[in-house]
């Protein structure tokens, strides 16, 4: 038992480096072909590597059963615009030049989980978690009075879409992979239709006449697909407490690239808006290691 719990905390702290660490030079590497691009084959070829899994593990039964219920598959298209959305704005954000921005829509994230599980599903709240929805709610009203133009935009979009995409997931509780992997069906016609435009006005990078470039940009798919396994299993192994914690990885490293490495910009008020969200994830990590 021991033993798995160790290995899930490994397999999330991995996800969660890939995510954080990996993902943002990937993608950061990759934007000068456009970010509207960058998206398009996040899109394609996240289905295509969802596709491969579903084959290896045997689960089309899976994939059958959740089509043939209108109900999940409604859901799962609401859930497919939310990811869209958050693939979207992320991805734009690490072009130009807004991590540390992006950093804090993941680092407020858990806490609007939180706050959404007490609206949606009644889920109790204790003073710590209120006391931490409250500094949220302070860190973002004070950008507002003291520097609207300093409000981060992509941060909030990102943090928001993706809570809202988790509600909907914790609410019809299906296998993760193949509820992106309908998400992503749904988003895919879409994609190929901008590919489509692209490439007839001759603006797209992925072509035959640059092999190396075709096989960078293909693993758009496994840099999404893979930190996802890793995380969702190390959840199912160590349970959601602790992985919680471990989630954090993410954004510290996200802000620490686009800071130290990136050297985007940082404003006094930003930093008095993020030590508001850090005092309140610190309290709800405290709150989450007392109830585990």
């Amino acid at each position: 038992m021991k033993d798995q719990f160790t290995k899930g905390l490994i397999l999330t702290s991995l996800g969660s480096f890939l995510w954080g660490f990996v993902g943002v030079l990937y993608f950061k590497y990759i934007s000068f072909i456009g970010h509207i691009e960058v998206v398009v084959h996040r899109c394609l070829w996240t289905t295509f590597a969802l596709i491969i899994t579903t084959f290896y593990f045997n689960k089309w039964n899976v994939f059958l059963k959740i089509i043939s219920n209108f109900k999940l598959l409604f859901a799962l298209f609401c859930s497919g615009i939310l990811i869209f959305i958050n693939w979207s704005v992320w991805i734009y954000a690490v072009a130009t030049d807004k991590i540390i921005d992006a950093s804090f829509g993941y680092f407020m994230m858990p806490i609007l989980s939180v706050f959404l599980g007490f609206i949606f599903f009644n889920e109790k709240l204790n003073q710590k978690r209120i006391f931490s929805i409250i500094l949220v709610i302070i860190s973002i009203l004070f950008l507002i009075l003291m520097s609207f133009k300093s409000l981060p935009w992509v941060g909030i979009i990102v943090g928001s879409a993706w809570g809202f995409y988790n509600l909907i997931r914790k609410k019809i509780s299906i296998d993760t992979d193949i509820g992106l992997l309908i998400e992503s069906l749904f988003i895919l016609p879409f994609a190929l239709v901008t590919f489509y435009f692209i490439s007839k006005n001759n603006l797209n990078d992925f072509t035959f006449a640059n092999p190396p470039l075709m096989l960078i940009i293909l693993f758009a798919g496994p840099m999404t697909v893979i930190p996802l396994f890793l995380y969702v299993r190390g959840v199912e192994l160590s349970g959601l407490g602790p992985t919680g914690m471990i989630f954090y990885i993410t954004p510290t490293l996200q802000f620490l690239l686009g800071y130290f490495y990136y050297d985007e910009p940082f404003s006094l008020v930003k930093l008095v808006s993020f030590i508001f969200i850090w005092i309140a994830v610190v309290i709800y990590l405290k709150d989450l290691y007392e109830s585990n």
